[in-house]
């Protein structure tokens, strides 16, 4: 069974993206900042990552640089799920290398088929 990180400060905001996964046979691993996310990544070798950008700390820029700069790391499939939604922030993220770039508050049935697909494509 495929495992999924989900990266955010905001504890509604992960409960909600975790609900909204139910219907995807998976198992969730949940961290609250950056820095837990790396040892996250790490330990627990998800097959996705769901990452906010804005968090205190280590942000999800700083985050998918670590990950795309690490060899262990830099084939993993991250989706940032955020709410930076002006004009030009998607082509930030991907530039950034974010595997795809959704915008809060998030649509279940985007999420859960961004999500299905990268998994598919994992296999």
């Amino acid at each position: 069974m495929e495992k999924i990180l989900i990266v955010d400060d905001n504890r509604p905001s992960r409960d909600l993206v975790r609900a909204i996964l139910k219907k995807v046979q998976c198992n969730v691993v949940e961290a609250t900042h950056g820095q837990e996310a790396l040892d996250l990544m790490r330990q627990e070798r998800p097959d996705l990552v769901l990452l906010d950008i804005d968090m205190p700390g280590l942000d999800g820029l700083a985050v998918i640089k670590k990950i795309r700069e690490d060899t262990s790391l830099a084939d993993l499939p991250v989706v940032a799920v955020t709410a930076f939604a002006m004009e030009g922030d998607r082509e930030k993220g991907m530039a950034a290398g974010f595997t795809a770039y959704l915008t809060k508050p998030v649509r279940a049935a985007i999420l859960r088929q961004q999500v299905q697909q990268l998994l598919d494509e994992r296999t």
